[in-house]
């Protein structure tokens, strides 16, 4: 039990409100960036298939976002690998 009931409000306010922040920009990033490339207006509108229902499948530029995320976590562990090694951490 904590001694001040208004601290688990915060630690949930700090928990609650930088991960919806992040859900928002992520999926903004997801919907309107892409590597920009001679063919990418192209491929955006062209449909390659269309399945029933009227579900079109189009074979769209990859999103800049989860380029950086897939790059950030590769650079994370490296850097993270390194600094194990470096300041020597035993298990």
């Amino acid at each position: 039990m904590r001694m001040y009931d208004l601290l688990n409000f915060q630690h949930v306010a700090l928990y609650v409100f930088p991960t919806l922040a992040f859900m928002v920009v992520f999926f903004v990033g997801l919907g309107y960036h892409h590597f920009k490339t001679d063919s990418s207006e192209e491929r955006m509108n062209r449909i390659v298939h269309e399945f029933p229902d009227g579900i079109e499948e189009r074979q769209a530029p990859f999103p800049l976002v989860l380029m950086m995320i897939i790059a950030g976590t590769f650079i994370w562990g490296f850097f993270y690998i390194l600094g194990y090694g470096l300041l020597e951490v035993r298990l």
